[in-house]
């Protein structure tokens, strides 16, 4: 005998009244890797993300940064996540997950567009200008303004590697609500944690009120999963976050884009030396990886309050990325094929994200505080 829908929905507040008594209020977070030019696997969970969303809440207005207080991303995940807690002006994010993806998928070729450079262009470079121009639409409101880091419905975190310090340079709403000396235009935000080195100039980016400059390289390189900072960030700043003391008291969604590098493009060149592309990759893998080694360490492995969505990196569509099976880092080494999918794996992470309620963050950046700024982020 089947179970009446009325009796479906009684099991189904019981079950989130007893997942509220279990876990009680947590912050939660939300990290984007970088990696790649079109963030397949990134949109996809994205997307379904804030489509579980509004289906658990029954609420087609619902936004991915109503249920987390704070967003974190790196290259083409820092460019969603910005774009996911970009204020319209009404305290309301600019974009939905559908609305960003989409913008992204269709000016990828705009955004990534290559020309030759050189005395005999011979050597390709993706186009600085291309991606200004898609970057100045995306983050313009109607009126003209151009939006800053302090314009965000919700914290927001960009790594890059700044060339003057020789050292990594975190962008956040937290720095910048305390000073203009650390509010930077959004579009040139994004601008500084993409230019890959081998595809872009590094990029030059000054604050509001011109005091603070940066020469920026790929956030990717340092920080391609940039959870940590953002676990880091959440620990130590006690103004946005007062109730936290330890990862206790954390809810955290890391989202990868695939690896970079796969067997198959591990070939060493004639002089039997890895190629440089194959380096790059290995960098910004394993820089993803050891993260996630740490993290899931510190969260003793525990699936319900840390979950990392990441592809075995032979999904094309985004049917697929959600269809193939979570992997997950083990806590020796290597990784195992877990028995959900990533669907499956996002829809269980919503129960409990949506059980916790809306975040009770304010909209805007607190202008009143007794702690001291943030450097940086950290």
């Amino acid at each position: 005998m089947e179970l009446s829908k009325v009796t479906l929905e009684i099991f189904s507040k019981l079950e989130q009244k007893w997942l509220y008594h279990c876990e009680g209020k947590k912050t939660r977070v939300l990290s984007i890797d970088g990696g790649g030019t079109t963030g397949i696997v990134a949109g996809a969970a994205l997307v379904h993300l804030e489509d579980q969303i509004q289906a658990k809440t029954a609420d087609s207005n619902a936004r991915i940064a109503d249920f987390f207080d704070i967003v974190v991303g790196t290259g083409i995940g820092a460019l969603l996540a910005a774009m996911l807690v970009a204020d319209d002006g009404s305290g309301r994010p600019l974009f939905s997950a559908r609305d960003a993806v989409k913008f992204l998928s269709e000016n990828q070729m705009e955004l990534f567009k290559l020309k030759s450079v050189g005395v005999f262009r011979r050597r390709m470079r993706f186009s600085g200008k291309g991606m200004d121009k898609v970057l100045k639409e995306a983050f313009r409101r109607d009126d003209g303004k151009f939006l800053t880091l302090k314009d965000t419905c919700k914290p927001l975190l960009v790594p890059c590697f700044d060339l003057n310090s020789s050292a990594p340079f975190v962008f956040s709403r937290a720095d910048a609500s305390e000073t203009p000396s650390f509010d930077f235009e959004l579009w040139k935000v994004i601008r500084a944690t993409s230019a890959t080195p081998s595809m872009f100039k590094p990029y030059k980016l000054t604050s509001t009120d011109g005091k603070t400059s940066c020469l920026a390289v790929d956030g990717g390189l340092v920080m391609n999963n940039p959870t940590a900072a953002a676990v880091t960030h959440v620990l130590h700043n006690k103004r946005d976050f007062p109730s936290v003391t330890s990862v206790d008291d954390l809810l955290v969604l890391s989202i990868g884009n695939g690896p970079s590098s796969s067997p198959s493009r591990m070939k060493l060149n004639r002089s039997g030396d890895l190629s440089t592309a194959s380096a790059i990759g290995i960098v910004l893998d394993g820089v993803s990886e050891t993260i996630d080694q740490m993290l899931g360490n510190a969260f003793c492995w525990n699936p319900n309050d840390y979950v990392r969505i990441q592809a075995n990196g032979t999904a094309e569509r985004a049917e697929e990325v959600l269809a193939e099976k979570g992997v997950e880092s083990l806590p020796f080494g290597g990784k195992r094929l877990l028995a959900e999918s990533n669907g499956e794996r996002v829809s269980g992470f919503v129960q409990r994200l949506v059980v916790t309620g809306r975040s009770s963050l304010p909209p805007s950046p607190c202008k009143e505080t007794a702690v001291s700024p943030l450097v940086n982020g950290r």
